[in-house]
């Protein structure tokens, strides 16, 4: 299983924005630089996190992005669910095409079922504050602040 990429630079996004201090904005090509990544790219995630009301975008001059929730209330588990929109493993699943014969009797299906909801059970143990708190590295990495 593989995650899209709007879901691997939104969780990105999520935990630049996450190691802000609280009256800092970070704009997208602060975010698109300290990952090297595609400003392009970020502008999508960026609409997206928005909408699903996990970042708050600041219009203006002087304006950016910051978290909509405290970090510690967003789910790892949640933006993955809401970003990859099912993850149809398999063409059985809610989202796939639906073309396998063997659908009706296929067994398989509840063993990827059972998969899936243990993989989301995991992500759901992590916060965006469990992967950024007392992470100095990660911190000096993206913000170039050691504190």
């Amino acid at each position: 299983m593989r995650l899209t990429l709007q879901t691997d630079y939104a969780l990105r996004m999520l935990m630049h924005l996450a190691l802000l201090r609280e009256d800092e904005l970070a704009t997208i090509a602060d975010v698109a630089e300290s990952y090297r990544i595609s400003k392009n790219h970020l502008m999508k995630v960026a609409q997206a996190l928005v909408r699903a009301g996990l970042v708050e975008a600041v219009r203006g001059r002087g304006g950016g992005l910051r978290l909509a929730l405290p970090a510690k209330r967003i789910s790892v588990g949640g933006v993955v669910r809401h970003l990859e929109d099912g993850i149809a493993l398999v063409d059985c699943f809610p989202g796939g095409n639906g073309t396998c014969r063997i659908t009706p009797s296929c067994q398989l299906k509840h063993a990827l079922h059972a998969a899936r909801e243990a993989f989301f059970a995991v992500l759901d143990g992590y916060s965006i504050d469990d992967l950024v708190a007392g992470n100095s590295g990660l911190r000096h990495i993206l913000t170039g602040d050691a504190a």
